[in-house]
């Protein structure tokens, strides 16, 4: 149980922790869900519903009218200031936004817009123009003329990626009821509620019941259990939809954080946190009034224990829906909450099935689930306040967090009976405070990376650096057209070289980060001595950008393709977004190599 409950641990850690170096990425109508609808009036709504890790900017929505003038007014919300090193703060929206434009007399509006992936690669502007006579006049929605309008100009040739894109969002939908299964399952295994499983299950297949009968009242004691945990988790992100927009607000975000940690200290034991007297002895004398043995009392009995939950049980699933309501996802919402109901049932078809004796005895060891659920809920606030704080601040959060595990590892030393499990414990509590450590030291030098929290030693080096990098990219040669683009190409190979061929724009963030990072190291520098060097420079995203873009299947920049002498790019060692210098090398090798 002690493998479990620390394995759950790093691995809810490593998936709450943000993804860097990403290399599959969202085409950009699925990253940005637009949809237009009519209020009457005159008064049109514009909404981007925006897909997690991505975010768009404020100050690149723009709304133009037909004819000339015909907008009166154009409302927005307030975004999120974003910070980085080349661009300083500017204001940007995540999760989903809404635009309000007073247009009486407009016949249509052309609409611009323009966003990034946190992963590092961001979207040449969009423009598109939207009919009025064809939108819809019932909020949120867009009609089919509209929508079919609306499209990017881009996306024709995404077909393939986009494909890619969908498989992906299944996985990532796979991985997190994985988790909340998980979850449930641990939500078993609390002080309050193992002691209750042999009593549920006597109730459930009464004292002379057999195996398969047993099995069969178990299952329709947990599915109606789920399917009522299902239920809530839809409610609360049907709910959360409808505060979206409340939700980009910091203080909201911010407000959020707090509750997280405030039902973390309920897991640690600070205080005791439970439904109100009167409402749990209403379900309390409900339950009692059901019989144990029939399928109907057995599936009345799951619907009133999702409702009966006990104080053990009452933090994590607060938290569970504070984020589900968060992301606003209904269908999410109730598919997340379900497995956890199933995770939280399989203890009890074990017990139904072949009897309680299969149960661990209740001990101190149930307590130490409940702290580690203190801890899934103390980096649950770190995630949401990640979007309004500073990356340093939330680097430094990251690492105290990883000492406090340290910290409740090495009291569990104490009480481990097993030489081979105290040694394991203390070389765990060693590794992550000593990386803790290096991230919060990191993060007070301005560090921003969890998996290189100490690059800061390294900047002393950076003017010279600088320097040599400046040199070194007077070597990009600028192409326009996929005709000088395949005319450069053909040239290096009559002379056996390879290409390097970098998509660029000054608006692209992530663009300046590879030259700094990538492009300034020595070994990138001595590695490209022989390779020919070119930059299509797509930042003003006009028609011939846009022809190369789709030519060659780019989302945005920053994307490097590496074309041999054959004129062939490597396709499978193509560059999207950003990452270090040694992935930069690894996939050159790799690339020379194939």
């Amino acid at each position: 149980m002690l493998r479990l409950f620390w394995s759950f641990v790093m691995f809810t850690l490593l998936w709450a922790l943000p993804a860097h170096a990403q290399q599959d990425f969202l085409p950009v109508e699925q990253a940005f869900r637009f949809t237009v609808s009519q209020d009457g009036g005159g008064q049109v709504r514009l909404n981007w519903k925006i897909s997690d890790g991505y975010y768009l900017y404020r100050k690149q929505m723009k709304v133009e009218g037909e004819p000339a003038g015909s907008v009166q007014q154009i409302t927005m919300p307030t975004g999120i200031t974003k910070t980085d090193d080349f661009f300083g703060a500017t204001e940007v929206y995540h999760d989903n936004v809404e635009v309000l434009v007073a247009a009486p007399d407009a016949a249509s509006l052309n609409v611009s817009w323009q966003g990034c992936a946190e992963a590092g690669i961001c979207y040449p502007p969009q423009t598109l123009r939207v009919n009025l006579a064809d939108v819809a006049a019932t909020p949120g929605t867009a009609s089919a003329a509209s929508a079919a309008d609306a499209k990017p100009a881009i996306s024709a040739a995404l077909g393939a990626d986009q494909d890619l894109a969908e498989r992906l969002s299944r996985i990532n939908l796979g991985w997190m009821l994985v988790v909340f299964f998980g979850l449930g399952l641990l939500m078993t295994f609390t002080p309050c509620v193992l002691p209750m499983l042999p009593i549920l299950s006597s109730l459930i297949a009464g004292s002379g019941a057999s195996p398969r009968r047993g099995f069969i009242l178990s299952l329709a004691f947990v599915l109606p259990m789920a399917l009522t945990y299902a239920g809530v988790g839809a409610a609360a992100a049907l709910a959360g939809a409808n505060l979206q927009a409340m939700l980009q607000n910091p203080w909201a975000l911010g407000s959020f954080g707090l509750i997280f940690v405030a039902l973390a200290l309920a897991m640690f034991g600070f205080y005791e946190l439970q439904l109100p007297a009167a409402l749990r002895n209403r379900l309390n004398d409900a339950s009692q009034d059901q019989r144990g043995g029939t399928l109907g009392g057995a599936a009345a009995m799951g619907v009133l224990s999702a409702l009966l939950v006990g104080p053990c049980m009452t933090a994590p699933l607060a938290g569970a829906l504070l984020y589900i309501g968060n992301s606003g996802d209904v269908l999410t919402g109730g598919l997340a909450l379900f497995s956890m109901g199933l995770g939280m049932g399989v203890p009890l078809l074990l017990v139904g099935t072949l009897g309680a004796r299969l149960l661990p005895r209740p001990g101190d060891w149930m307590n130490r689930v409940k702290v580690l659920f203190g801890f899934i809920l103390l980096g649950t606030a770190i995630v949401f306040v990640a979007r309004v704080l500073p990356a340093a601040l939330i680097l430094g959060l990251w690492g105290a967090l990883l000492i406090a595990i340290a910290l409740s590892l090495r009291a569990l030393v104490q009480k481990l009976g097993s030489e081979r499990g105290r040694l394991l414990s203390h070389y765990l509590a060693l590794l992550l405070g000593l990386w803790g450590g290096a991230m919060v030291i990191g993060a007070a030098a301005g560090a921003k990376d969890p998996l290189q929290p100490l690059a800061f030693v390294t900047a002393s080096t950076a003017p010279a650096q600088s320097a040599v990098a400046n040199d070194f990219m007077t070597r990009f040669a600028p192409v326009k057209t996929q005709q000088a683009l395949a005319a450069r190409v053909a040239e290096a190979g009559q002379r056996g070289q390879w290409t390097l061929v970098d998509f660029y724009a000054d608006w692209c963030v992530s663009c300046k980060v590879i030259e700094h990072e990538v492009f300034a190291d020595p070994r990138v520098q001595q590695a490209l001595a022989d390779v020919q060097l070119l930059r299509p420079n797509v930042t003003a995203n006009n028609a011939d950008d846009q022809a190369l873009m789709r030519t060659r299947r780019i989302l945005g920049p920053p994307t490097l393709l590496l074309i041999g002498p054959d004129g062939k790019e490597r396709r499978a060692e193509r560059i999207i977004g950003e990452l270090s210098a040694n992935e930069f090398l690894v996939r050159l090798a790799q690339a020379r190599k194939g």
